[in-house]
């Protein structure tokens, strides 16, 4: 019965207005006794759906906007008003209706993405080209995509290239190239090109999937707001009944008590929050960053300080080996040859540039080193070719008694005031080089900390592993306020903990995985690494999908703008109520138009919400024919 009400409301909602307008003509016709039918039978017809769902309420011991609906109908219809009983029945459920439409909108961001991700997937089976449903594919299937095909999982490029759009993702609609080895995601979408992929993550575990999740668990999370809201509501709402008896005592007017029971309806004040919360939220979604729920965008909305590792985060995160000078006779082919081997084994971005290095100059890597050992924030022990290697930061090599020369500190100093990483290297226990690693400072970084500033962050702290002259230069050429320099993960942590305790409000940003600790320690913790590795998806607050400076400055803008959206949506609701109740009481609201503007202010506070939802024009895409060549004709979309 109630799922059946609930299936068919919007009829329900359009019967109801027909035997009001019915109810009308025979006013006009002077047809008293078919009007005050047409007025009752419309007053049950609407009213039902809404008594179902009060004495639901009441079933959870919880006292509902219906309940209060339900007893002023009731009250109506024994003295005798059966216009405006059916008028407020009515009001209500057509109001629901409008309140269900633009809801959805504020949602639509999610929608939309449920939308985008793909049905099915091309793989090779046996040779064959062969479509299957996207929960059928597994780990290490080869999957073909072709021009206007969406990418159905993540993976890595085997065969071809292409032009991906991967806004689905990043929130980015520039197209990207992507050749062999490139990481691709699923739910993207290849504009032009050929592209044969092998699967590495499927179903839940895709980037995508992720992402709807993250989306979906944020929009239906509560800020503090709401929270307080929620339980005001179950002691407003029988405190109204009281008051609503109390103000028929005092004027020994039933009709004035059952209007102020409907006008005092909290209705607005409920739902400002949630709907602010949810198109903050869902404009995150659509601009490629994720806020993990309303308690994240409170939070956020009260950081004053902002702190950012160097690598990856202020800088591009994609360093390249600029120098490599040799000291005791060894040629740097030989010294790359020797360091690239033990860095295999590393995780760290400054090792992994050092191995792709040696193989860009094809230099053969042969297995893995024997006894290494990462020495974490500092480098790395290993023993390769029958030489012990000790490869990283000054540090490193101060614990590991190897000097270093007066000529070599020397020039790792100038390689460093130019810019660059100095990575020392030492063979058997003497050094033997230097390698200078460069990163590139991200083109949108110094335009990203000025916009933060104009809106109300007060401070900006580089925390970095990295030697002082190129954190220096880097914070000298962004503005930075303070930096700090050659830490341990230990050292961050250490440092966020001491400016929370100084009072500051504080948001982290890191890559996400060398920074996890100082991300979980900060107020809010904020990652930026493209696609959302794992643990940026679950140590960080809010996660900034396409590696992008101006995404952090976006996500920031939107706390406040919807924090500030929320407060004008509660102190609206609270107004409108202090007004209608004095207006019953004053005797110039009635039921009817109580009821109406009571319904016209919960649409304007969702209104009010719906300025947070952002106007983006979707790319034109091209999709293919149902044809299996690799070359199909597209048509534009």
């Amino acid at each position: 019965m109630v799922k059946m009400i609930n299936d068919y409301k919007n009829q329900i909602t359009a019967i109801s207005g027909g035997l009001l307008i019915l109810a009308l003509v025979f006013y006009f016709i002077e047809l008293s006794g078919w009007q005050n039918r047409s007025l009752l039978i419309a007053t049950i017809v609407a009213g039902t759906p809404i008594a179902i769902k009060a004495f639901q309420a009441l079933r959870m011991k919880a006292f509902s906007i219906e309940l209060l609906v339900t007893i002023a109908v009731i009250g109506a219809l024994f003295i005798g008003e059966f216009v405006e009983s059916a008028v407020v029945t009515f009001l209500f459920m057509f109001g629901d209706y409008l309140e269900a439409r633009t809801l959805n909108k504020t949602r639509s961001s999610l929608k939309e993405l449920v939308d985008m991700a793909p049905q099915e997937a091309t793989v090779i089976r046996e040779g064959e080209h062969v479509t299957i449903p996207i929960e059928d594919v597994n780990v290490g299937d080869h999957v073909v995509i072709r021009s206007g095909g969406k990418i159905p999982v993540d993976g890595s490029i085997l065969h071809g290239h292409g032009t991906l759009n991967e806004a689905a993702v990043t929130g980015e609609s520039v197209p990207r190239t992507k050749k062999r080895n490139d990481q691709v995601f699923g739910g993207t979408l290849v504009d032009h090109g050929y592209v044969e992929m092998v699967a590495e993550k499927v179903g839940d575990d895709t980037t995508f999937a992720k992402i709807i999740e993250l989306v979906e668990e944020a929009q239906e999370s509560k800020s503090k707001t709401e929270k307080f809201l929620d339980r005001f509501a179950n002691i407003y709402t029988p405190a109204v009944v009281v008051l609503s008896i109390l103000v028929y005592a005092w004027t020994q007017n039933l009709h004035t008590a059952i209007t102020f029971l409907v006008v005092a309806c909290p209705g607005a004040l409920v739902i400002g929050a949630p709907v602010s919360n949810v198109a903050g939220i869902g404009n995150g979604a659509k601009n490629g960053v994720l806020v993990k729920g309303g308690e994240v965008m409170d939070n956020f909305s009260k950081v004053d300080t902002l702190v950012f590792d160097k690598t990856g985060t202020l800088t591009k995160g994609k360093p390249e080996v600029t120098d490599i000078q040799t000291f005791g006779g060894k040629n740097s082919d030989e010294l790359l040859r020797l360091v690239a081997q033990a860095e295999i084994i590393s995780e760290h971005h400054l090792g992994q540039t050092i191995v792709k290095e040696a193989q860009e100059r094809k230099i053969t890597l042969d297995g893995e080193p024997i006894d290494s050992k990462v020495i974490k924030g500092n480098g790395i022990r290993a023993t390769v070719d029958g030489h012990v290697l000790v490869i990283g930061n000054r540090k490193l090599m101060a614990t590991s008694n190897i000097a270093i020369p007066a000529d070599v500190a020397s020039y790792a100093i100038d390689r460093e005031k130019a810019g660059n990483t100095a990575v020392f290297a030492a063979v058997d226990s003497h050094i033997a080089g230097i390698f200078s690693i460069a990163d590139q400072i991200r083109e949108d970084a110094k335009e990203a900390l000025d916009d933060m500033r104009q809106h109300g962050i007060k401070k900006i702290i580089m925390l970095t592993g990295d030697n002082k002259h190129t954190a220096e230069l880097v914070a000298s050429q962004l503005g930075i306020d303070e930096v700090h320099a050659e830490l341990l993960p230990e050292d961050k942590v250490a440092i966020v903990k001491q400016l929370k305790a100084d009072g500051h409000v504080v948001a982290m940003a890191g890559d996400g995985i060398n920074d996890a600790p100082s991300i979980a320690t900060a107020d809010i913790g904020i990652a930026m690494g493209e696609g959302g590795t794992d643990v940026a998806m679950e140590t960080a607050d809010v996660v900034l999908m396409a590696d992008k400076l101006k995404q952090y400055a976006h996500a920031f803008k939107l706390s406040k703008a919807t924090i500030r959206n929320m407060k004008q949506n509660t102190v609206f609701a609270i107004g409108i109520a202090f007004v209608l109740l004095a207006g019953v009481l004053a005797g110039t609201v009635h039921l009817a138009s109580g009821m109406f503007i009571h319904e016209a202010s919960v649409l304007i506070v969702i209104l009010n919400a719906m300025r947070l939802m952002p106007s983006i024009k979707k790319p034109k895409v091209k999709r293919r024919t149902n044809c299996k060549q690799p070359k199909c004709k597209t048509i534009t979309s």
